[in-house]
């Protein structure tokens, strides 16, 4: 399994960012045999982005997970319909949310969306 996380640093201990269209990085974590193989955490296309450009750019580095705090709508449409799962109301850091997936132990925010402007933001 590969997951993608996105974050506000550039390492394990970084938080996982609030919303995931304005992130400015994204870790991939490669887990196998149940522990966490591979890491890696790349710059996001953040700036100016279009529609589909995230979720692309999260496809073609591998991941069949997302996940994140808060995420637009139509973000999750588009992740799902590219046979990436999609997680939101995850809070932490990187090597936290990584670790409770893992175990099972994965604690979600399900009122994420009353937190912030999610559902307003439309990409023109």
């Amino acid at each position: 399994m590969r997951i993608a996380i996105p974050c506000d640093g550039e390492d394990m201990e970084s938080e996982v960012s609030l919303h995931f269209g304005r992130a400015k990085y994204c870790a991939f974590i490669t887990v196998e045999d149940g522990k966490m193989k591979e890491m890696k955490i790349i710059p996001l296309p953040s700036e100016g982005h279009e529609y589909g450009d995230l979720p692309s750019f999260v496809k073609r580095n591998g991941a069949d997970i997302v996940m994140a705090y808060g995420m637009g709508e139509r973000a999750q449409m588009l992740f799902n319909e590219m046979g990436i799962n999609v997680i939101t109301g995850v809070k932490g850091t990187v090597k936290e949310v990584a670790e409770m997936l893992i175990s099972g132990t994965l604690a979600i925010d399900e009122e994420w969306k009353k937190h912030g402007d999610f559902g307003k933001h439309e990409h023109e």
